[in-house]
């Protein structure tokens, strides 16, 4: 007989603070970055809005938790690390063009995390920049890597990263919210979307066979 869970204050208030992160990418996706108020965020909870202030200490700290949560990069963060001890750090290429291709998949289905990059860079937000800085910090840790493999050779990997990863964020939104090609390229259906994951593998190709 399967035992039966302890339905108790603690449980009742876990189940509480992830109803509330929750709320927090429907009402994203309802209403935009405007509407996150603690309102708006516990009404479609379905708890108390006192409840935010308790659990997270602001609406703010919730929004953080939610944004964090959902960022690509530093919820891959640990897939880094495992990767890099996988390989010893000594192919990170195969790596980079992992997490490049994963991310591309990962947007690209996710509207949630499209809402927030609309956010990040339309508008200038204590929160935002928090997760920045923390994104910067893992991919700091990832690039020292790198550097340790291409020495010596006249690569800028972060510039090369920089633009592929802003090339993605472009692509998706574009096509998310014109529903039109971009050069030509139609990523909502497959064999557009296989030109851009290959043109991905063979600028990381290219970059790194640079003598």
């Amino acid at each position: 007989m399967e035992k039966k869970r302890y339905q108790g204050p603690s449980n009742d208030k876990d189940r509480s603070k992830q109803k509330l992160i929750q709320a927090v990418g429907t009402v994203v996706k309802a209403k935009g970055y405007t509407g996150l108020t603690a309102t708006n965020i516990s009404k479609a909870a379905g708890l108390d809005r006192k409840l935010v202030t308790l659990y997270f200490g602001s609406v703010d700290n919730l929004i953080e938790i939610y944004v964090k949560s959902k960022d690509y990069w530093v919820a891959a963060s640990g897939e880094v690390n495992n990767l890099t001890e996988d390989n010893q750090g000594k192919d990170t290429k195969q790596v980079l063009e992992k997490l490049l291709l994963s991310q591309l998949d990962y947007f690209y289905g996710n509207e949630e995390m499209q809402k927030i990059v609309l956010w990040q860079i339309s508008q200038r937000s204590q929160i935002m920049f928090q997760v920045c800085e923390e994104r910067e910090q893992l991919s700091s840790k990832f690039f020292a890597l790198t550097d340790k493999e291409l020495k010596g050779k006249d690569i800028d990997l972060r510039a090369i990263v920089g633009l592929l990863v802003s090339g993605i964020y472009h692509m998706v939104l574009h096509a998310k919210t014109t529903d039109s090609l971009f050069c030509e390229i139609d990523i909502n259906k497959p064999e557009g979307m296989k030109r851009i994951k290959d043109a991905i593998s063979l600028i990381l190709e290219s970059a790194y066979s640079n003598k």
